[in-house]
């Protein structure tokens, strides 16, 4: 194993520090990693020995090139475990959603890290698989992230936002040819959409409706509908309810919130539906999901 990585820990919950918005570095499971969760983002590069990888979307098993892109608050583990190493990169959902906001405007990189992870059977985890030579460039700008690490993260946090441009750019490539996500030449998403993601993201708590959101953005909201499926493989409200089961998590871990004020909090004011929702979206009721993390080991 690596050094210890730049992560902190809330009631049992790993996540990364404030100095550090990510980090990369390598980690040799010689036994099985329980089922746990974390409040970043990890893409996790398999590159050697073996695993069953197990979350909500089931059972895969893990060999050298398989890569794993988790959003945050999602659950899982490794099984079987065969002299497994993986490669992880983590980074903040803050960063994601600051810096990298950007990405989401890319037909490559929308896919990638917005709406791939919960087209169906996803359930909030990307897999991809990548041959040995992308893997191979793959490994340059984790090391180079990885180096990061030791430098001051105030003077080099363009080069961490770099470096993590270039090895979305060779996972986005892969998930073309794996999967054919795109068809004919690319397209950037609609003004609309992105303006339509970023007041969501920025008002969770807020009573929206469909008809209110496409009157904002002077669209009718069947033709909003079709923008956002095209760009994000869901619809609007859709999209709202998997930010809120987010955000849900990240407070259930790291607060000691009751579960009815989180529901409020995030725009379930409804607390038969934050149930429903939440369940929907991890596969456990939020009273469960915060019992089994809070004091889980993170990753």
């Amino acid at each position: 194993m690596t050094e210890a990585p730049p992560i902190g820990t809330s009631q049992g919950l790993f996540h990364l520090t404030e100095t550090m918005p990510a980090y990369a570095g390598s980690y040799l499971h010689r036994w099985d990693s329980p089922v746990h969760t974390h409040s970043f983002v990890e893409i996790a590069f398999a590159v050697a020995g073996t695993a069953v990888h197990h979350s909500l979307a089931g059972r895969r098993e893990m060999r050298p090139g398989e890569v794993l892109l988790l959003r945050p608050g999602v659950w899982h583990g490794y099984e079987d475990c065969q002299r497994f190493e993986v490669y992880n990169c983590c980074f903040s959902s803050e960063l994601l959603r600051r810096e990298l906001a950007w990405t989401r405007e890319d037909p490559l990189l929308g896919f990638l890290l917005w709406a791939g992870p919960y087209s169906s059977p996803g359930r909030g985890v990307l897999t991809i698989s990548l041959s040995p030579s992308t893997v191979a460039e793959c490994v340059v700008h984790l090391d180079a992230l990885a180096a990061l690490r030791h430098r001051p993260p105030a003077l080099h946090r363009p080069d961490i936002i770099g470096r993590l441009s270039l090895l979305f750019g060779q996972l986005g490539q892969a998930v073309v040819q794996d999967r054919g996500v795109l068809s004919g030449e690319p397209g950037r998403a609609h003004p609309a959409v992105v303006r339509a993601m970023g007041m969501l993201e920025a008002d969770l708590a807020r009573d929206w409706a469909l008809t209110d959101l496409a009157t904002e953005l002077h669209l009718a909201p069947g033709y909003l509908v079709r923008l956002f499926n095209a760009a994000t493989g869901l619809p609007p409200m859709a999209y709202l309810a998997q930010l809120r089961a987010e955000h849900a998590a990240v407070l259930l871990l790291h607060t000691d919130e009751p579960v009815t004020s989180i529901g409020r909090t995030v725009g379930w004011a409804d607390q038969s539906m934050f149930a429903r929702r939440f369940k929907a979206h991890y596969g456990l009721s939020a009273t469960t999901y915060r019992k089994r993390f809070a004091i889980a080991g993170g990753c």
